[in-house]
C-alpha cells in the first residue's frame, strides 16, 4: 500500500531508559524486520556501530524508515547518554514528534529535564513513554508524573492509567475511548472488560485529562462547567491540536520489551503529529517547491564514502539532482547501516545524499532559487568540556590522522581537534571521557590508526619577585673573525598581565644600534623557557650599558649576550610558578547545589557566588575561580553528583602564584620531561 504521508519522529532519552529497544518493537509491530534483536546479542537495528555494540549502549543516532497504516515513517533512535546528545539535539531539530522515554521511577526524572528544556525552547511538540511499566512495582503515576512535570513547561497530560494484578502492571485503560487492555508479550494488547477497582481513578483521571484541554478551548471548558460529557471524537480533535501546537505532553504507558502499549503508541503519532510543514516553518525553511532538504546527521561511511541524512522538506530529490550546486551521488533509505538505494526521496521522508562534498550537519540545501547551503535556525553546537591529548602510535600515520578526525568532526559538530602551540599537543574536544574515548576507537576501527592519549599538560607560566642587575658576555676566538657581544641588564617584575617588556636604555653608542634588536631577540628567545621550565611573563629587562668589538661583534653575538645574561640572571630573581585560573560556571537542578559547591572547594576553587538559572526552572548557576588543572577532569565528578545532567562553561581569568608541595611536583614533573628532551631546568 502506498504510503499517504511521511513524518519522522526522534526516540530520546536517559541511558538505559529502552530507546533502541523501543525502536526494535516499533519495526517489528510495523512488520518491517521479522523478528527483534536484543542488545545483548548485538543485532539491533540501532547500535550497528562496533563502538556502540561495544559498550552496550547507542553512540550516534540510528536511523529507521518503516510504514503504519499507510502512513511512511522514519524513526530516529539517538544515545541516551549526555556525553552525545549534540546526536539528539540534531535529530529534534528535524523530527515532528519526539518521544521522550523515561523509565518508571521519580527519582530519575531529574535527568530528563535538558531534553524537556530544548524541546520547550524550541517549540518542537513531545510525547512521553513510560517504560519498562512491566517492572514498576508499586509505582504510581501522580508521583512519577508530579517528578517530571517540574521538568517541564508544557503539562504532563495521561492518557493511560494503569491496570494492576497485585503489585505488578498488567494492562491500561485508555482514558479517551474508556476501553482496557491488557498486554500480551510479543503481540498487540487484548481487549478485556474494565475492572472494577480501576473505575474511580480512571474517572478522575479522565477528568484531569478533560480539564487541562479545556485549557486551550473555551466550548470545552463551557461543556465541562455545564457538567455536559464532551463526545469522544470531540476529545480526540482537542488532543490532535493541542499535541500538535505544542501545548500539552501525553503520557503513555508500555513495555518496549515485551512489546506493551507500542502499538497503542503508533495509533496515537498517526493521529496527532503534525505534518512536516510545521517542522519546515519551525527551521525557516521552505516546504514548497523546488526540493529543499536539511542535513541532521553525517556519516563517513568504510565503502559508500560520504553520506548526508537529510529531511526532505519541499519536492522531491532524485538521485544525481544537483541542490545548491552539490550533485546528489546516490541515494538511499535507511535501516540503521544498512543501505537501500532508491531513486527517489518525497516531501516528508529521510533519506541519505551520497557524496555531498562540501555539505555539513545543520546545513540546508535547495528552496527557492536553489542558492547557496544556509544554516537557517539550526542551534550551534555544544561547547566542548573535556580534552585528551593524543598522538599517533606509528609515525606514518601522523599525516592521516588530522584528516581523519576532520571527518569525525564533521559527523559531530560537539567534537573537534586543537593544535596546541605552546605545549605541542594534539587535543581533541568532547562532552566527556566516554565521547572521546568512543573517538579514538572510530580512529583504530574506522581508520586504521592507533593513537596514544594522555591528560593534557596545564599552561603553567613563571615570573620573579625580585629584580637584579646581569652581566652577559659572549666571547669566542675560532681563527679569523671571532665572536663578541657584552651586554649589562636589569630584570624587574612587572605586575600581573603586564607581559614582556624590552627597555633600550643604551647611550652614548656602548651597543650600536643595529645589534640593539639582536639582544632582545636573545632576551625573548630565552623567555620560552625559564628557569622552572615554563614561559616567563610580567618581567621588564633594560639594556643599559655593553661593549662591542669593531671586527668580531655581530647579531648572533650580541642575541647570544642576550640570552647568556638571562641564563645567568633569572635564577637569582626568586622565581615563582604560576598556574591559570579560569572563571566557571557550573549549573545543575537546585537540589544538588550544595554538592556542587563543596566540589569546587575540593578542587582548590572560590565561590563567587551562586543564582538561579535564567530560563531553567528549578536550576542553580554556581560561579567561581578554579585552577585549569582542576578543571580538565571536572565534568566527570559533576555528572556524578548530578545524576548526569550538570553541565559547565569556563573562560581563563587570570594568572596565580602556585606555591609549596604543588609547586614542586609540578616543576619537578616539568624537569623530568626537559631531562628527556634534552632541555634546562632549574629547581624552585
Amino acid at each position: 500500500m502506498a504510503a499517504k504521508t511521511a513524518r519522522c519522529a526522534a526516540l530520546v532519552g536517559p541511558y538505559l531508559s529502552g530507546k533502541t529497544t523501543l525502536l526494535e518493537s516499533i519495526l517489528f509491530a510495523t512488520q518491517r524486520i521479522p523478528r527483534k534483536g536484543a542488545i545483548k546479542d548485538h543485532n539491533t537495528v540501532g547500535d550497528a556501530s562496533p563502538e556502540a555494540r561495544a559498550r552496550g549502549m547507542s553512540t550516534e543516532a540510528n536511523v529507521a524508515s518503516t510504514e503504519f497504516l499507510g502512513d511512511a515513517w522514519t524513526f530516529v533512535d539517538c544515545p541516551g547518554s549526555i556525553e552525545f546528545q549534540q546526536e539528539a539535539r540534531n535529530a529534534m531539530m528535524v523530527a515532528d514528534t519526539v518521544i521522550i522515554v523515561a523509565e518508571p521511577n521519580p527519582d530519575r526524572a531529574v535527568a530528563l529535564a535538558p531534553l524537556f528544556k530544548f524541546l520547550d525552547d524550541h517549540g518542537i511538540p513531545h510525547m512521553l513513554f513510560v517504560n519498562k511499566i512491566d517492572q514498576a512495582r508499586g509505582a504510581h503515576m501522580r508521583d512519577l508524573v508530579a517528578a517530571l512535570q517540574d521538568a517541564s513547561e508544557r503539562p504532563l497530560v495521561l492518557r493511560q492509567v494503569p491496570i494492576r494484578s497485585g503489585e505488578e502492571i498488567t494492562g491500561y485503560v485508555d482514558l479517551v475511548s474508556e476501553r482496557a487492555y491488557k498486554y500480551k508479550s510479543g503481540a498487540a494488547s487484548e481487549l478485556v472488560q474494565m475492572p472494577a477497582e480501576v473505575q474511580d481513578r480512571e474517572h478522575e483521571a479522565r477528568q484531569k485529562l478533560l480539564e487541562s484541554l479545556s485549557d486551550f478551548d473555551d466550548k470545552l471548558l463551557e461543556q465541562l462547567l455545564e457538567e455536559s460529557v464532551p463526545a469522544k471524537e470531540d476529545i480526540y480533535k482537542h488532543l490532535t491540536r493541542t499535541v500538535q501546537e505544542d501545548k500539552i505532553v501525553p503520557v503513555f504507558l508500555g513495555s518496549a520489551f515485551n512489546d506493551g502499549g507500542v502499538r497503542r503508541l503508533l495509533k496515537a503519532l498517526r493521529h496527532e503529529t503534525p505534518t512536516h510543514e510545521a517542522a519546515a516553518k519551525r527551521l525557516g525553511v521552505s516546504a514548497g517547491t523546488p526540493a529543499t532538504a536539511t542535513v541532521f546527521k553525517t556519516f563517513h561511511m568504510a565503502h559508500s564514502g560520504k553520506l548526508s541524512v537529510a529531511r526532505i522538506w519541499g519536492g522531491a530529490v532524485a538521485d544525481g539532482a544537483t541542490l545548491s550546486g552539490h550533485r546528489v551521488g546516490g541515494l538511499f533509505r535507511m535501516l540503521g547501516h544498512q543501505q537501500q538505494k532508491i531513486a527517489e526521496a518525497r516531501a516528508g521522508e529521510v533519506a541519505a545524499l551520497g557524496r555531498m562534498e562540501g555539505v555539513k550537519t545543520g546545513d540546508t540545501i535547495g528552496g527557492p532559487g536553489n542558492g547557496a547551503t544556509k544554516k537557517g535556525e539550526w542551534p550551534a553546537p555544544l561547547k566542548p568540556l573535556f580534552a585528551l591529548a593524543i598522538e599517533a602510535e606509528k609515525r606514518e600515520d601522523e599525516v592521516k590522522i588530522t584528516a581523519a578526525i576532520a571527518k569525525m568532526a564533521e559527523e559531530d559538530p560537539s567534537f573537534s581537534m586543537q593544535q596546541n602551540a605552546e605545549t605541542r599537543e594534539m587535543m581533541i574536544w568532547g562532552q566527556g571521557e566516554m565521547h572521546l574515548r568512543v573517538a579514538v576507537d572510530k580512529l583504530k576501527n574506522r581508520y586504521n590508526i592507533g593513537v596514544k592519549s594522555h591528560r593534557p599538560h596545564v599552561a603553567y607560566r613563571e615570573t620573579i619577585r625580585r629584580g637584579i642587575k646581569q652581566h652577559g658576555r659572549h666571547k669566542r676566538q675560532t681563527g679569523g673573525h671571532g665572536q663578541f657581544g657584552d651586554v649589562h641588564v636589569e630584570i624587574r617584575p612587572l605586575p600581573r598581565g603586564s607581559g614582556f617588556e624590552f627597555v633600550d636604555n643604551i647611550v652614548g653608542g656602548r651597543i650600536p644600534r643595529q645589534f640593539i634588536p639582536a639582544v632582545e631577540d636573545g632576551i625573548r628567545d630565552y623567555l620560552g623557557r625559564g628557569p622552572l621550565g615554563f614561559p616567563v611573563v610580567d618581567v621588564q629587562v633594560s639594556l643599559y650599558d655593553g661593549s662591542y668589538h669593531t671586527v668580531d661583534s655581530s647579531d648572533m653575538a650580541f642575541k647570544t649576550a642576550g640570552s647568556l645574561a638571562m641564563r645567568e640572571g633569572m635564577p637569582k630573581c626568586d622565581p615563582i610558578l604560576l598556574e591559570p585560573i579560569y572563571k566557571v560556571s557550573l549549573s545543575a537542578p537546585s537540589a544538588f547545589t550544595s554538592n556542587i559547591q563543596s566540589l569546587i572547594s575540593g578542587r582548590r576553587g572560590h565561590i563567587l557566588g551562586f543564582d538561579a538559572k535564567a530560563g531553567w526552572k528549578g536550576w542553580d548557576e554556581v560561579h567561581a575561580h578554579m585552577p585549569q588543572s582542576e578543571i580538565q577532569d571536572l565534568v566527570i565528578e559533576l555528572r556524578s553528583l548530578t545524576q548526569g545532567v550538570g553541565t559547565f562553561e569556563f573562560e581563563f581569568d587570570h594568572l596565580q602564584e602556585l606555591t609549596g608541595r604543588l609547586a614542586e611536583q609540578v616543576v619537578q614533573h616539568r624537569q623530568q620531561q626537559l631531562g628527556d628532551r634534552g632541555g634546562h631546568a632549574a629547581p624552585a
